[in-house]
């Protein structure tokens, strides 16, 4: 079997024409020690440091440790750290594909077999940065965690270690503070996980003066990362190394569009020059309107739009977008709703939603609508909630579309069954498993469990959902005019069906951008 390793590349192996050979880094020095070897950050950020490999304006390497016992280390070095990456979606309306030989891994460290190693990487002074990506649930601290375990459980007390062990190997030296870099999907990654370190430092009555060196020498940054990857195309795989001519184990693939907000000074951005390599990186000292585009934009548009395309009987946010009446419903949702209730440029705004909906129209990406409906009372809450909130604020009058997704969403739940952490429930075409929090699954099953279908009932119904100020945070009845419209909207959808109720909301629709 062959493997991609340096092996290949020397023996003169010609790569296929649509396959960017990789750019020969192994003379590279290592530059960055990153926490996480997964799909993502390998679709990523090292993706985006060996742009600027090829172009010559970083010219290092990444170590990648393992997070958790069991991970990819044993195939990264067996590879010598390369691997291809597929990114292929829309742009500009059209198909593309990219096939590209990624070299800016150096190689993987299992901590667990090998935690000398991780601490050896603390002791070169090249290394000046690190990444991570160690799920969201990754940067917390744990209690059981001690500075002598090989190595601890969590990430932070294994960054804790790491940083220690620098101060300790450097005397503390000012020029010897790392940048910290966490990828991880919380809000204000940056400054958690450096409270994380802190809390760490206090915890083992570390000394004094390695809290002051944390704090003034290592800069802590928060990130926003946004990009689909899709990962090791299991069902494709043997057709590609066909067609590559060679099997990677490594092979991950993703979508076209990416974007890095980095909150960070212009010294920084200096030392890692993403953007003079032509990367969609930021580099800004508040990430918050960012933030705000991404969460109201493109995961409100998602949990705003899934409820009623899932219970319409479509599978997929693909067959969704190419749908004549959700298609229809998604960009009306985004374009004369959501836009017009976020207080930020509008032409930044627009620009961001017409990648959205490239992206959502992406072939190569099949995203269930079952998978997006996970937790969805809580998603409503973030993503959706402020966008009818701030519309009425600003224009008088309660959003029609907005506010029929949470009818819909409150509809998924109508004649539910709860079994344990599940509720199996019900559309027209089959069964289905709708998964939440047990006293979420377990409220929606009550308030629905006398509902007779009439309007009456329907606004029980709404009265008993919307004032569980637990779910929203808040009790959505004071919210003017908004008990009614859900009712109305119940009523519909019980009595006329769900395909009838969206045909006639966005059949009056004006057209919009698609």
């Amino acid at each position: 079997m062959r493997r991609l390793n340096q092996n290949l590349l020397e023996s003169g192996f010609a790569f296929p024409a649509d396959v960017t050979a990789p750019f020969l880094a192994d003379k590279l020095p290592e530059k960055v020690i990153q926490f996480g070897e997964g799909n993502f950050l390998r679709g990523f950020v090292e993706w985006m440091i060996h742009q600027m490999n090829t172009q010559g304006k970083f010219n290092g390497r990444v170590v990648a440790v393992q997070p958790i016992p069991e991970g990819l280390t044993s195939v990264i070095n067996e590879q010598d750290g390369l691997y291809t990456l597929l990114l292929r979606g829309l742009q500009d309306g059209k198909v593309k594909e990219c096939k590209e030989v990624i070299s800016s891994v150096s190689r993987g460290i299992n901590p667990y077999t090998h935690w000398d190693e991780v601490l050896k990487c603390a002791e070169n002074p090249a290394i000046e940065f690190v990444i991570s990506n160690t799920t969201e649930a990754g940067i917390v601290v744990d209690a059981s965690d001690r500075l002598a375990m090989t190595p601890p459980n969590s990430f932070p007390a294994k960054l804790t270690v790491y940083l220690f062990h620098r101060f300790e190997f450097f005397n503390g030296s000012a020029d010897k503070g790392m940048v910290i870099i966490p990828c991880e999907l919380i809000e204000r990654n940056g400054d958690k996980l450096e409270e994380a370190v802190l809390q760490l430092a206090d915890n083992w009555n570390l000394p004094a003066a390695f809290k002051k060196w944390i704090k003034e020498h290592n800069s802590f940054h928060n990130s926003l990362v946004d990009r689909v990857v899709t990962g090791y195309p299991r069902e494709e795989a043997k057709l590609l190394a066909d067609q590559l001519g060679y099997n990677d184990q490594l092979l991950d693939t993703g979508e076209l569009f990416h974007l890095w907000v980095i909150e960070g000074p212009a010294e920084v951005a200096k030392r890692l020059p993403f953007a003079e390599v032509g990367l969609d990186v930021v580099w800004t000292n508040d990430m918050t309107p960012y933030r705000t585009r991404k969460v109201r934009i493109l995961n409100g548009a998602h949990t705003s739009s899934v409820p009623a395309a899932f219970l319409y009987g479509l599978e997929t946010v693909g067959e969704m977008m190419d749908h004549a009446v959700m298609g229809k419903y998604v960009r009306q949702v985004i374009y004369e709703e959501i836009i017009p209730s976020v207080d930020l440029d509008k032409k930044m705004l627009v620009e961001f939603a017409d990648s959205v909906v490239e992206r959502f129209q992406n072939p190569f990406i099949k995203h269930y609508l079952i998978s997006i409906l996970l937790n969805s009372s809580s998603k409503f809450k973030a993503r959706v909630l402020p966008s009818i909130i701030e519309y009425q604020q600003r224009t008088g009058k309660l959003p029609d579309l907005l506010s029929f997704s949470l009818a819909a969403l409150l509809a998924v739940y109508k004649n539910g069954q709860v079994e344990g952490g599940s509720m199996r429930a019900k559309r027209e075409k089959n069964e289905f498993i709708m998964k939440d929090d047990a006293p979420v699954l377990e409220f929606f099953a009550a308030a629905w469990k006398d509902f007779d279908a009439s309007r009456a009932g329907a606004l029980k119904v709404a009265e008993t959902v919307l004032g569980n100020s637990a779910i929203w945070g808040q009790d959505l009845n004071k919210l003017a005019g908004f008990t009614d419209k859900i009712a109305d909207y119940l009523y519909q959808i019980s009595n006329d069906g769900i395909q009838a109720a969206i045909a006639k909301l966005v059949g009056g629709g004006k057209d919009c951008p698609c």
